[in-house]
């Protein structure tokens, strides 16, 4: 038996379904998000310890605004938007 291929539009993703990881662990999902934002700027160094650090402030976040979308904060956080 062959698992379902699933596709997640990472824009969609809210911060409940975050802090509940409905979607993925939260670490994988702000590490992309971050990464894409680097990308962005064309960027291709991710500071760990930096992300992290953001990884931390997003859930607190999250858990304060279940309904707001996930990579409009990650964004903020990381000085992209």
């Amino acid at each position: 038996m062959a698992p379902a291929q699933v596709t997640v539009d990472v824009s969609k993703i809210t911060c409940d379904e975050l802090v509940k990881y409905e979607i993925a662990d939260p670490k994988l999902i702000a590490i992309w998000i971050s990464g894409y934002y680097q990308g962005l700027r064309k960027n291709p160094i991710v500071d760990k310890h930096q992300t992290l650090q953001s990884i931390d402030k997003l859930e607190e976040y999250c858990f304060k605004h279940p309904n707001d979308l996930v990579m409009n904060e990650v964004g903020e956080l990381s000085g992209a938007r």
